[in-house]
């Protein structure tokens, strides 16, 4: 197999002159035959200006590119997509499957024997994973590491819980219009992702124990030396990768590692983007993950890691009291510890190297658990035939078992103008439904299920309500919210069905969130509906690529045609 500048030539009709062209033009920068005739690592660049939480991406690529060349290989940077959660319109998660495709197309088309993908930003890091998995090239990941911390009159803040949470006091009126504009100013002190447990730091933590990246680089602060040392000890093993030829996604990507992911995922309190990306990543490696086998898991792992939003602290916090290789092996036998990772060593390894903290309380053991069940429950019922999220570890639990009334919203603009209503008909008791928030409906599926409390409740001090829709919400909120409400109303899920005074129930120990409607008066109310067609949005180019094929929340919200059958 050809390796190197060899690798993957251009078609012109003679592969002698295609590699004659090909080193006449590398040299045009400066290349020696030396460095051309060495394995090439690629390295992907995922910075941009719009994207503060890649905003160490320079140094990590230069202390990469030092350790592919301290092994002896060639390492060669090339440009992606960059997607930044705060910067995406009309959301991050529409462009996550462009991301990939950008990503997989980039590394076939150039030539490279390995290659390590640089990323962070919530939508990021999965997507050079599926690009990975559906290469199958050998790969390394390098997060970018989550923030610091910040702090404000004594207390430690960090984005973006304490964003949510001190908005929500803003909108209620206890923090007037100076100190919250203090407050801007202190929740981001550094470049780098979320410092709680979000979506970025989820996958970071998840990907780290699927053996992908190498221990402690889901923790580790983006702008401590020890970040930059990670990168230049990954691009050693990329280079040596690239030599042997392995181990490739495939080999790593295993049922066992999936499910080593979904148990770290229950029990680091994480995001429930986590399970669309997850289930995303295991369809390119062609291994199903269906929401029964998460649900089950979430029986049977506590959450040990005291982080915000599910606990108390921030990811530095858990980076210094041991990271995901102390939080394996306090998992003990809920992991399997014969998984593979991307140096040749398992992950018994990892945790027989995993140190000890004396004193730490923020990684806790099973038997002092932060929750004694998992961050995470899925819903049936008629109101999500093919299933439901909630994150009950960050809920109100008096609210996990409720009945009330629904108070619909049609559309997310729709909410937008009316939630703030002084004369809206609400009271705390109520089911906000928000539908047409979905993957086709919205588009993309944004993180509007983080519906905002009702400014005349917020202000009668009401805190949390039962909220429901067909979007998604970031990994730093909290509260009693149900999501991915799979089918989702655009295609004519149940939600569609929702009007305002209907009784709805949720369940959360049965599993259950159910529309009290007769079911005679719910078929006439189906088909009446109107039949789904092409919005005008999705005319043409990618939005309509995304419209036609993008998939439910339950099969990942990929392409259709991009899973990888088993």
């Amino acid at each position: 197999m050809a390796k190197g500048l060899r690798k993957g030539l251009t078609s012109y009709g003679d592969a002698g002159f295609s590699l004659f062209l090909r080193k006449a033009f590398i040299k045009a920068a400066g290349y020696s035959d030396d460095a051309l005739d060495r394995p090439i690592v690629g390295i992907t660049n995922t910075a941009s200006d719009y994207n503060p939480c890649h905003g160490n991406a320079a140094q990590l690529i230069e202390a990469a590119k030092r350790g592919v060349m301290l092994a002896g290989a060639m390492p060669m940077v090339f440009p992606t997509i960059s997607i930044h959660e705060s910067f995406a319109h009309p959301t991050s998660m529409y462009l996550r499957n462009l991301m990939a495709m950008d990503t997989e197309e980039m590394i076939r088309a150039q030539p490279m024997d390995a290659v390590i993908v640089i990323g962070g930003c919530d939508k990021t890091l999965p997507a050079q994973v599926m690009a990975a998995a559906s290469v199958d090239l050998p790969t390394v990941v390098i997060p970018v590491g989550p923030m610091v911390v910040g702090h404000h009159r004594g207390e430690v803040l960090g984005a973006c819980t304490d964003c949510r949470r001190l908005w929500g006091a803003h909108r209620a009126g206890e923090i007037d219009e100076q100190e919250i504009e203090i407050v801007n100013g202190r929740l981001a002190p550094s470049v780098g992702t979320c410092m709680v447990m979000g979506t970025a730091s989820t996958m970071a933590c998840m990907i780290e124990a699927m053996g992908l990246a190498l221990p402690m680089a889901g923790t580790i602060p983006a702008p401590h030396a020890e970040r930059i040392r990670l990168a230049e000890a990954s691009g050693a093993v990329a280079a040596a990768m690239a030599k042997t030829g392995g181990p490739r996604p495939s080999e790593i990507m295993t049922k066992a590692a999936i499910r080593n992911a979904q148990v770290v995922m229950q029990a680091i309190g994480g995001s429930t983007n986590g399970v669309i990306h997850l289930t995303a990543m295991a369809n390119r490696a062609g291994i199903d993950l269906d929401l029964a086998s998460l649900d089950a898991i979430g029986r049977a792992v506590p959450v040990l890691v005291d982080l915000k939003p599910s606990g108390d602290h921030y990811m530095e916090h858990f980076h210094h009291a041991g990271g995901v290789p102390k939080l394996l092996r306090e998992l003990g036998d809920l992991i399997d510890l014969d998984a593979p990772t991307i140096t040749g060593a398992t992950l018994r390894d990892v945790v027989a190297a995993a140190e000890d903290v004396p004193g730490q309380t923020v990684i806790r053991s099973p038997a002092q658990p932060i929750k004694p069940v998992g961050a995470m429950a899925v819903l049936t019922g008629n109101l999500a035939p093919r299933g439901a999220l909630i994150k009950h570890s960050a809920a109100t639990p008096r609210l996990l078992q409720h009945e009330g009334r629904a108070l619909v919203f049609e559309s997310i603009p729709d909410m937008a103008a009316r939630i703030d209503d002084p004369d809206l008909d609400v009271s705390a008791d109520d089911v906000l439904v928000l539908r047409n928030a979905g993957p086709k409906g919205a588009p993309g599926m944004p993180e509007a299920g983080y519906l905002p409390i009702p400014k005349k409740l917020a202000r009668q001090g009401v805190k949390d309500m039962v909220r429901i829709s067909d979007a998604r919400m970031s990994g730093t909120a909290f509260g009693t919210i149900v999501l991915h409400v799979t089918p989702e109303s655009a295609v004519g899920g149940p939600l569609a069905l929702v009007r305002t005074g209907d009784r709805i129930r949720l369940d959360v120990a049965g599993r259950r969130i159910d529309l009290l409607v007769d079911e005679a008066e719910l078929a006439g109310r189906a088909t009446a509906l109107d039949a789904p067609a092409r919005p005008d949005w999705a005319a043409r180019g990618y939005a309509r690529l995304f419209h036609d094929t993008v998939t439910q929340a339950d099969e990942g919200c990929d392409f259709d045609f991009m899973r990888r059958e088993g």
